[in-house]
This record gives C-alpha cells, structure tokens and sequence, in this order.
C-alpha cells in the first residue's frame, strides 16, 4: 500500500517504513523539484490557448473556460507525476501566478445597493402585515365558533 505524503517540507524529507501487524506500507515523497519543473509546461500551453482569445475577453470565462480546463487538469497531472498532492502550495503558488498574469484586470465592480421606490417598499412591509392580522383573526374567529370543530 503506498501513501502519499503532505507536502510539508519538514517530512518530505524522509521515507518512513510503517508496518502494523504484518503490514508493510511505504510513505512516498513528492518530488518537489520534479513538479516545479513540468509546471510551466502548463502555463506555456495555457498562454498559447489563451492568445487565441481577445485580451478584452479576458475577464469572461465562457470565453476561456476549455482552456482554464485544460491547464487544470495538466497542474494536477503533473503533480500527480512527480507523487505530490494536488492542489499543494507550489501548485497553488504556480496557479495563482498565471492568474495574476492573466486575469489581474478583472476586479468585480462592487454593486451599489439602493432601496426601492416608497410605494414598492410600503407595499411590500404592509402585505405580510395584513395577510398576519387576517390569519390571526380568522384562527380566532373560528375558536370562538364550537359548531365548526364538530
């Protein structure tokens, strides 16, 4: 049974043999080195799909998505490669430099709340308050009533 280790820098560096009852199993260590290197293959190939699509569009992400996809799965394939965990903080270290490369433009614009006109909002506080008034009336109008409970 082989187990993937977290990627803490500390115990990546050795290979424990644990064994329990019998068991052998073996921690193997991610290859940081190894990672660090493939990655930028990624973002290569993700630069190239995304010069197929207008700098303006940038910020939309109907207009990227299969190529977002893509560099994705390629993160994790190579992670998974060099026997790291994925996402881990090199990953996410290497992911978060191409969005900041690609997508730093794309702040949300915050949205301005403001109330409704004063007969929307008078209207919609005073119709709950008089269908609660109705309810209340009608349950005890027919407490009042023994004929109806019969």
């Amino acid at each position: 049974m082989v187990l993937f280790q977290d990627p803490n820098p500390s115990v990546m560096a050795k290979i424990l043999p644990l064994s329990k009852k019998g068991a052998h199993q073996q921690v193997i260590v991610c290859n940081e080195s190894l990672m660090l290197e493939k990655l930028p293959r990624c973002g290569k190939s993700f630069e190239e799909m995304m010069k197929k699509v207008d700098s303006k569009k940038w910020c939309n992400l109907t207009e990227f998505i299969p190529y977002y996809d893509n560099f994705s799965l390629c993160t994790e394939r190579e992670a998974i490669a060099a026997r790291c965990f994925w996402p881990n903080r090199l990953a996410q270290g290497f992911i978060i430099g191409i969005h900041k490369q690609f997508f730093s433009n794309c702040t949300s614009e915050k949205v301005h709340w403001e109330d409704p006109p004063d007969e929307i909002l008078i209207t919609l506080i005073l119709i709950p308050v008089f269908l609660m008034v109705t309810m209340i009336s009608l349950v005890v109008w027919c407490s009042k009533r023994s004929d109806i409970l019969v």
